[in-house]
């Protein structure tokens, strides 16, 4: 337990990725190109399908919120992180940590619900044609899609208490670029029982998501492979193909950076981190824009009226 008389912290320091001003002009200049470009191509994916009538089914729907979510959670992350790439003292206030902490953690888990909403939508989609209008109703995908952010609230707000159960009297330097619950627990000088339980919770949230997911697909290709033509086979992986590609981007990095074994920070490890935090977020609109044909469409369509 921390000792009574302590000084709670009330910022933090932020190590980033170097202390020498000279060697961080060029990931400053690269992050900086990802978040334009997250930014860019996450609203016009968001414009697009709101514009596009050919657009308007559930798949594009969920897609539109995922565009929402990584806008979101890139802004949350890397203005602050651009602004102490030029910055000699990289603090963060200890009320904009919580801040932070609790919108990640609730973006995150709005993300991992919603790509397993997207994975039942492709499997009723290809198993399930039958039933997928009557399943599918604009109504159930309102309310799956406001049951991602309510878990992901959920979570945000779990991981907000159990980071107010613990107290920082020793160090208050975060080895990384922002604040995460996993460095925190670690600074912390008090009892983490609570907050560990709680983050236990949502990575066994997470992995049974991606469960479902797994199965999911599993459905979906076993289907794949029963069509007879080549040309249905084709038709029907291009429909589920780019979602594939988004969630193995997202729990492969996401295992990187959460699974691998403990041990102390290094620069690679912090680059890893900017991949699942930074990177990721600007790859799903081009990745839904290049392996899509309706997205391509509608684009051209736009553009042509335009």
């Amino acid at each position: 337990m921390a000792e009574s008389n302590c000084t709670q912290a009330t910022e933090f320091t932020l190590m980033g990725f170097t202390e020498d001003p000279v060697t961080q002009v060029t990931p400053f200049l690269m992050v900086l190109l990802v978040y334009l470009s997250t930014i860019l191509g996450n609203l016009g994916m968001i414009v697009l399908i709101r514009a596009s009538p050919q657009l308007h089914s559930p798949m594009y729907y969920f897609l539109a919120n995922l565009s929402f979510i990584d806008v979101c959670s890139s802004t949350v992350i890397t203005p602050k992180m651009l602004a102490d790439f030029m910055s000699e003292k990289k603090v963060i206030p200890y009320a904009g940590c919580v801040a932070q902490e609790f919108i990640y953690d609730l973006l995150g888990m709005t993300e991992v619900f919603l790509l397993a909403v997207m994975a039942y939508d492709r499997y009723l989609a290809i198993c399930r044609p039958l039933l997928y209008h009557l399943v599918m109703s604009p109504k159930r995908c309102f309310h799956l899609v406001a049951g991602s952010y309510l878990v992901g609230l959920t979570n945000g707000i779990g991981q907000t208490i159990g980071m107010f159960t613990l107290s920082f009297c020793g160090s208050s330097v975060i080895d990384l670029f922002f604040c995460d619950i996993s460095p925190l627990i670690s600074l912390s000088t008090s009892d983490t029982t609570l907050s560990l339980s709680i983050l236990t919770s949502a990575a066994l949230f997470a992995v049974s998501n991606s469960l479902f997911v797994l199965v999911s697909y599993m459905a979906i290709i076993s289907t794949i492979l029963s069509i007879r033509s080549a040309e249905g086979k084709c038709k029907a992986f291009s429909t589920c193909a780019s979602h594939l590609t988004t969630v193995s981007i997202f729990y492969g990095t996401a295992c990187f950076m959460y699974l691998k074994p403990s041990s102390d920070s290094s620069r690679g490890d912090k680059w890893a981190v900017m991949l699942y935090t930074v990177l990721t977020p600007m790859l799903n609109p081009f990745i839904y824009s290049l392996r899509n044909k309706e997205v391509k469409e509608a684009l051209r369509r736009i553009t042509k009226i335009k």
